[in-house]
């Protein structure tokens, strides 16, 4: 009798510390599962299932039947093997997990040998601990990128300019020949300007993925606009032997918009036409059409490829045309232009044919004026 009573007290207390287990990993964002020494399910919760893209019970199931994770060298991993070599707590987060639609998540995978059930009388196992993390590694990898590209573009201006200067001092020292010394040192002052123009960029990009940026909407005189532009960029389009050339619908008059922004915009693409750009000219032309105006840019420059438009407003995107990689650049301009057109709810259009020239067009719409508004 007292045997009996003693194995009811035990089968309760087993019950209830399972029924508190169960409570515990339903309540887990992760997907959990616990198995067997043989490796077969005992208990898994709702987020398993998600993470497993099924609907079904897995129950008693062998965990390789429903887990078929893939390595770093993109080969099966033998999810069974994994779990019996685990002797001590492991985790993973180089695995994939690939569905039948044909996509693929990046999977983190913990294994700990545990004792499964209350006391003694709990077989030894294993809790296999699963998640998403597809978008934390698409976040390394683009901070890694990001470091690469950034040191490396930083390093060849830096390497140039460090090299002009010094050789300026020693024509100084030496011959004193001032119009070789001015030609080192306009060299030097030109990689300068290309590092604040990177600065800039990199500035910018923080701003908005950061969700810092303002848009301070103020009343804009589009001849003034249009003629600092011509300003700033036409030493550097004569310099190339290009027309820098404008053509303005007397309509066109002013726009209630962001001004720095809608600047940074047209000079960028003003700067991306004059780069690509080595015979002929580079046309800005403005139109009046409602309530918006249309700046658009037009370049007789080398073209951009059907499948390049596609990426070309990505962050750090730069062709890998040769004629592209002859110049410096980050592939931050457009992205960062993409951002502020957005901010100022104005739409782009890439019209372009490799070796006829491209041409970038915005709509900018006339915004409500206001002393400040939140982005």
């Amino acid at each position: 009798m007292l045997i009996r009573r003693n194995s009811r007290k035990l089968n309760t207390t087993a019950r209830l510390e399972h029924s508190r287990l169960t409570s515990l990993i339903n309540s887990m964002a992760d997907g959990v599962i616990a198995v067997d020494k043989q490796a077969n399910v005992v208990i898994y919760n709702g987020a398993a299932l998600n993470i497993l893209d099924r609907n079904d019970t897995i129950e008693h199931k062998s965990l390789g039947e429903i887990l078929h994770p893939i390595g770093k060298d993109e080969k099966p991993v033998d999810i069974c093997k994994l779990v019996e070599m685990s002797v001590v707590p492991t985790s993973n987060r180089d695995l994939k997990l690939k569905y039948r639609d044909g996509s693929v998540i990046n999977l983190y995978l913990s294994i700990a040998p545990v004792r499964l059930g209350f006391g003694e009388v709990g077989q030894r196992g294993y809790v296999i601990l699963m998640r998403d993390i597809t978008r934390e590694k698409s976040l390394e990898e683009e901070r890694d990128e990001f470091i690469s590209v950034v040191s490396h573009e930083l390093r060849t201006p830096i390497a140039i300019t460090e090299g002009d200067i010094s050789n300026a001092q020693f024509i100084a020292d030496k011959t004193g020949d001032l119009d070789q010394v001015k030609k080192a040192l306009s060299e030097a002052h030109a990689q300068i300007l290309f590092l604040a123009d990177l600065v800039n960029d990199l500035s910018m990009l923080s701003r908005a993925e950061r969700g810092k940026l303002q848009v301070d909407v103020e009343t804009i005189g589009i001849h003034e606009l249009i003629n600092e532009l011509v300003d700033n960029y036409q030493t550097q389009a004569t310099k190339k032997g290009l027309k820098l050339l404008t053509k303005l619908d007397p309509d066109a008059t002013i726009l209630n918009s962001c001004k720095l922004y809608v600047h940074e915009i047209l000079q960028n693409f003003i700067t991306n036409s004059l780069k690509y750009t080595e015979h002929g000219s580079v046309m800005l032309d403005v139109k009046k059409d409602q309530d918006q105006l249309i700046f658009t840019v037009v370049d007789t420059g080398i073209g951009i490829s059907h499948g390049d438009q596609k990426r070309i407003f990505e962050k750090f995107f730069r062709s890998e045309d040769y004629r592209t990689r002859k110049t410096n650049g980050t592939g931050l301009g457009l992205y960062v232009t993409a951002k502020l057109a957005d901010l100022i709810q104005a739409k782009i259009t890439l019209t372009s044919e490799l070796n006829k020239g491209s041409s970038f067009q915005i709509a900018i719409p006339n915004l409500p004026l206001t002393k400040k508004t939140e982005s």
